[in-house]
C-alpha cells in the first residue's frame, strides 16, 4: 500500500519523513513532487569500469536551461533534501517528464528505510530536450514497511550512499567485492 496524502502529512509531523525545502503544493494524492536540483555531471571516460572509481565532472544548469542529448548519460540531483526513517520511499518520474522522452532513473528507483539525502538521478533522453534547474523531475511514494527494522540504512556502516550531497554522487560499485 502507497502513503496517501493525509498519511504523508501525518508522517511529516511525526518528523519520520522530512522534504526541504517542503511546498505544500507540491503534495500530490499520494505523492511528493521534487525538482531538478543545479548541478549535472557527466562520467569523463566513454567507457566505465565496474571494478575502478568512474569519476564524473560536475556543471552547474545555466538559467536559460541545458540541452541534454541522447546517448549520453548524465547524472542529476534533487532540489529536496528527504529523510525516510519509517518507510520505503520510491522515486518516479512525472509523467509530463516522461512524455518529454525524460527517464529519471536507469534501475535505482527505490530507497530503503534511513535513506538520508538528496536523490542522484540517472538521466536519459530520447530526443534532445532543455531542461531547467528548479524544474519537476520526479514523484516521491512511500510504501509501509511490514516488521521491524533492525539496521537503517543511514545506521549501516557500508551504506555508499547516506548522506548525499547536493550534487550527483558517482557510481560506487567499485566499493563492493567481487
Amino acid at each position: 500500500m502507497i502513503l496517501s496524502d493525509k498519511r504523508i502529512l501525518e508522517e511529516i509531523e511525526k518528523g519520520t519523513i522530512k522534504l526541504d525545502p517542503y511546498n505544500r503544493s507540491c503534495l500530490g494524492s499520494n505523492s511528493y513532487d521534487v525538482h531538478l536540483g543545479q548541478w549535472l555531471a557527466t562520467y569523463r571516460n566513454h567507457i566505465l569500469d565496474a571494478k575502478k572509481h568512474n569519476e564524473i565532472e560536475y556543471f552547474e544548469i545555466p538559467d536559460d536551461g541545458f540541452v541534454l542529448y541522447p546517448h549520453v548519460f548524465y547524472l542529476g540531483a534533487t532540489l529536496e533534501y528527504t529523510e525516510t526513517h519509517a518507510h520505503v520511499p520510491f522515486l518516479e518520474g512525472k509523467s509530463s517528464t516522461g512524455r518529454l522522452g525524460i527517464d529519471i532513473h536507469a534501475t535505482a528507483g527505490k530507497g530503503d528505510v534511513g535513506f538520508c539525502g538528496y536523490w542522484t538521478l540517472e538521466i536519459s533522453v530520447k530526443q534532445p530536450v532543455r531542461v531547467y534547474k528548479g524544474m519537476p523531475i520526479g514523484q516521491l511514494i512511500y510504501f509501509p514497511v511490514e516488521g521491524e527494522i533492525e539496521v537503517k540504512y543511514n545506521e549501516k556502516k557500508n551504506a555508499k550512499y547516506s548522506g548525499q550531497a547536493s550534487k550527483p554522487v558517482e557510481s560506487m560499485m567499485w566499493k563492493n567485492q567481487f
